[in-house]
């Protein structure tokens, strides 16, 4: 049973940084890339990051270019997101995901086959 759990949100000051981190166990966590998607309410998911498999390529949002630094470690089975200068357009449910490495279009909802729970991320002006 494939299992992705997000933590590290909370509520912080706009300017202010979270390091949220998603812990996948029952897949090869090598074998997939891994994104993170937000969701704010009455909005559709967004793609906000995503990495391949090796760590070697990164994929970010416009929105958070320049802001924020996904990251992944294999032996930890563990992906983060480093988000730092947040802004209050930055409040939304962020949920980690697990697509085939294969996966051409990693800023699609589509491409991903295991969804976390997600973690709330609150931004106060």
């Amino acid at each position: 049973q494939v299992q992705l759990v997000e933590s590290g949100g909370g509520l912080v000051q706009a300017g202010g940084s979270l390091r949220l981190s998603c812990a996948a166990s029952g897949l090869t966590f090598s074998r997939y890339a891994m994104g993170w998607f937000r969701q704010a309410p009455g909005k559709e998911r967004e793609f906000v990051a995503a990495i391949r498999w090796s760590g070697s390529s990164t994929y970010y949002a416009d929105p958070v270019k320049g802001r924020f630094t996904i990251s992944r470690d294999n032996a930890k089975n563990t992906v983060y997101l480093q988000m730092n200068s947040l802004k209050p357009e930055d409040t939304a449910v962020y949920y980690c995901a697990a697509a085939w490495a294969q996966a051409m279009r990693v800023s699609s909802v589509y491409e991903y086959d295991y969804w976390g729970q997600g973690t709330q991320v609150t931004v106060s002006s």
